[in-house]
């Protein structure tokens, strides 16, 4: 039996509105001091695991930090603290978030002269750009998108950056859609649980739960933009190269690799997640999923690949901070 990867707040002041008292202490000391971050590091490189993309072209890894805030009607909603997106009724239940999210997740299904791919992607504006894995939409010369609500739209890519396997596509004709908002990657602490939603295997709007099993995981891939639609196609989702624990499987990965830092989670993902969302408990996106690590049979195809509880999603900080090159039809 071999292993396979499948690329699957501020003070406020007392005295406002008052006479303030004759040299008042304010604003007054802090009450503490805040504690540094701690960013853990994996203890050694993680190579790719594989898309979630159902039989798509993979490509991307690198890192990026900050934050790109952006405002408006047809901009990002974005936030650097946790917005409470679900109703308070429902605030911290599976349900609450698939129900306040849902909606801003959609199927996307590209066509290229290698095959098809299916996975997924995130409504970041009402007129409908939509941020999704670069390995789903790699090479594409159709793109179909399925939002919630059962209604199909045209799509063009506006910008790629294969070094952090990210994509922005256009919706043709789009308006009213319901963006989701971009939430803050930064505090995220292992055990803090998640909720992922996409379309594996084409099963649109699934719901799957689960935790932050761990934060900067090194995950490593090839990054030459035509290796993908070299070796992927319709039925051949389990040939794309990658590197784990030092061994290479499924052909040479080639001397031009890079890796950015995921985080890593339980949460259930297939074949088809790529692209979607890995969401907090207050309906905030926090992360884009983008691979999986699954153990397959030789003979296995994409399709066969099951979730063991080891999936990968870009943090949102990084994505957020790749939004302006994206939108500038970056294509490197």
């Amino acid at each position: 039996m071999t292993e396979s990867f499948h690329r699957s707040g501020e003070n406020q002041n007392p005295y406002e509105g008052q006479q303030a008292p004759v040299n008042p202490e304010w604003p007054p000391p802090p009450a503490y001091t805040p504690a540094q971050a701690h960013k853990k590091r994996g203890r050694g490189p993680m190579a790719l695991i594989a898309a979630v993309a159902i039989v798509a072209a993979a490509i991307g890894g690198g890192t990026a930090y900050g934050i790109q805030e952006l405002t408006g009607n047809d901009t990002v909603a974005s936030s650097s603290t946790s917005t409470n997106v679900v109703p308070s009724s429902q605030k911290g239940t599976v349900a609450g978030v698939a129900k306040a999210v849902s909606p801003s997740i959609v199927e996307i299904s590209a066509n290229s002269n290698a095959g098809s791919s299916t996975g997924s992607g995130v409504i970041i504006t009402s007129d409908g750009e939509i941020v999704t894995n670069n390995h789903v939409v790699s090479g594409a010369s159709q793109i179909k998108v399925t939002t919630n609500d059962g209604k199909s739209y045209s799509a063009k890519v506006v910008g790629t950056d294969s070094k952090k396997d990210l994509a922005l596509i256009k919706l043709q004709n789009a308006s009213g859609m319901k963006a989701a908002t971009l939430g803050d990657s930064s505090g995220l602490q292992v055990g803090d649980q998640v909720v992922a939603i996409g379309s594996p295997e084409g099963l649109s709007g699934t719901v799957t739960s689960g935790i932050i099993s761990a934060l900067d995981r090194d995950v490593t891939i090839p990054t030459e933009q035509d290796q993908g639609q070299q070796q992927w196609g319709q039925g051949q989702g389990d040939q794309w190269p990658f590197e784990f624990g030092g061994r290479q499987f499924n052909g040479d990965t080639g001397s031009d690799t890079t890796t950015y830092k995921a985080l890593q989670t339980d949460a259930s993902l297939n074949p088809g997640n790529s692209g979607g969302a890995l969401i907090d408990m207050n309906g905030n996106i926090i992360g884009i999923n983008s691979a999986m690590y699954s153990p397959t049979g030789a003979a296995s195809s994409s399709s066969d690949a099951g979730s063991v509880g080891l999936g990968f999603a870009i943090p949102i900080n990084t994505v957020k901070a790749d939004l302006a090159k994206l939108r500038a039809g970056s294509t490197d």
